[in-house]
């Protein structure tokens, strides 16, 4: 079979027409060239199109605002080129679209809010630009039939929006290397399309055998062509995320994929992270989390490709099942002072982790407390005995010493009496003269 790469300019297509042959088929797919320049206007005018397709070319400058004249498109894909300046607004005049992808480019600004019009949309990724604010709340009030949402690999600031939480029939959500901050929104709970498993996606596949979905899974890009829809991944790596890791995340049992590494998450894994049955890449490297591994991750039967490393766990690594086939890689753990057992060299044996070492040392430091105390009393006793029986121990054995603190004592007495006496004799003369 002869591949050919086409090249030069789009201004050379044939303007072909549904009357013209008898073969014509409603879409243009010129992927994997080379062809170079901007996109012409011309191309506005061939309003049959169902489906474009330009991506993987070395097209340059902007996107024309005519091309909200293609209204019977269905499918844009225009990634993996050079376009710059700002995502035009008219792509909302485009009522009838359910896949866009504008990946790989150089866009800038902000995702334009007219593009909430778009309520059909399946499929949006603008993922790999230059798109920079807040990630809109219209997306999860507006867009609720998306099955797939990618940002990834912009500038865009801000929390997570609760909103996006809505979207119930999001299969793909990928927000990784953004500058997003604040909390992972505890509704995630609620992507139900990340629970029960749809087959929506097939239709999709009756235009454009090609169409395709680009995830990180398993530490590389994975390229989905055919099986996309069976993906269920959500991407929030490499942000400013902070808080802990929401329990109601693990209630997402069809997740196939789970990174929210290189952040700033604290607590623990939670304990329910067993019941993802379904998850074959896991990375929560590079964190703050805390405590110890659950036992319940040696459920995770499908889990081929797992990465804790860089955090602050703490005691010995599960074993058992599917962790079994990971105990040859102790990279996935590395970084981790407190974790002991294999696949780590050192032993659980001979090492305490923090929790049991500050257990420790609070019980160390009440026991030298407490003998601190005994030794107190001990040398008050001690004390005490040694000057009674010093003086005690020298009267027994020197008589003319016990003579004269006897006939000292017993002047003392003599002395005391005699004052007293002279005291009541004075206070009685004074009231008898009263």
């Amino acid at each position: 079979m002869l591949l050919l790469t086409l090249s030069g300019s789009l201004k050379n297509l044939p303007n072909a027409k549904k009357d013209d042959v008898y073969w014509y088929v409603p879409v243009l797919l010129l992927e994997y060239n080379l062809f170079s320049g901007s996109i012409p206007r011309s191309l506005c005018r061939r309003t049959d199109l169902e489906g474009l397709d330009l991506s993987r070319n070395m097209l340059s400058g902007k996107i024309p605002n005519c091309m909200g004249n293609l209204q019977g498109l269905v499918i844009m894909s225009i990634s993996s080129n050079q376009l710059s300046g700002a995502i035009p607004s008219s792509i909302a005049l485009i009522s009838s679209l359910f896949w866009l992808n504008l990946n790989k480019n150089n866009f800038t600004g902000e995702v334009p809010p007219e593009l909430g019009n778009l309520q059909g949309l399946l499929v949006l990724d603008l993922g790999d630009n230059k798109l920079y604010g807040n990630i809109p709340n219209w997306i999860g009030k507006k867009l609720t039939s998306l099955i797939v949402l990618s940002l990834h690999k912009n500038n865009f600031t801000g929390r997570i929006p609760p909103s996006l939480c809505k979207n119930s029939n999001l299969q793909i959500l990928d927000l990784a290397y953004n500058n997003l901050t604040g909390t992972i929104p505890p509704c995630v709970g609620n992507l139900n399309g990340m629970v029960v498993s749809h087959s929506r996606y097939e239709n999709l596949l009756d235009i454009d055998d090609d169409m395709n979905v680009i995830q990180v899974m398993k530490g590389v890009d994975l390229e989905y062509t055919t099986t996309w829809g069976m993906v269920y991944n959500i991407d929030l790596s490499s942000n400013k995320l902070v808080g802990e890791i929401p329990v109601e995340l693990t209630a997402l049992s069809m997740l196939v994929g789970l990174n929210l590494s290189n952040n700033h998450l604290r607590g623990g894994i939670p304990e329910s992270i067993g019941k993802m049955m379904n998850l074959e890449t896991l990375d929560f490297s590079k964190n703050e989390l805390s405590g110890r591994i659950p036992s319940s991750m040696a459920a995770l039967n499908f889990l081929s490709h797992l990465n804790l490393s860089h955090n602050n766990l703490s005691g010995q690594i599960p074993t058992g099942n599917q962790l079994q086939t990971l105990i040859d890689d102790p990279s996935i753990y590395a970084g981790n002072k407190g974790l002991c057992g294999p696949p780590l060299p050192n032993s659980c044996s001979n090492h305490q982790d923090p929790t049991t070492t500050t257990t420790t040392s609070k019980k160390k430091h009440k026991a030298a407390e407490q003998t601190r105390v005994w030794l107190f009393y001990v040398d008050i006793m001690s004390g005490f005995a040694t000057g009674f029986w010093g003086v005690i121990g020298v009267l027994l054995f020197k008589k003319h010493w016990r003579q004269k603190l006897f006939m000292f004592a017993e002047e003392m007495v003599d002395k005391i009496y005699v004052g007293v006496m002279v005291r009541v004799a004075k206070i009685k003369r004074g009231r008898e003269a009263a």
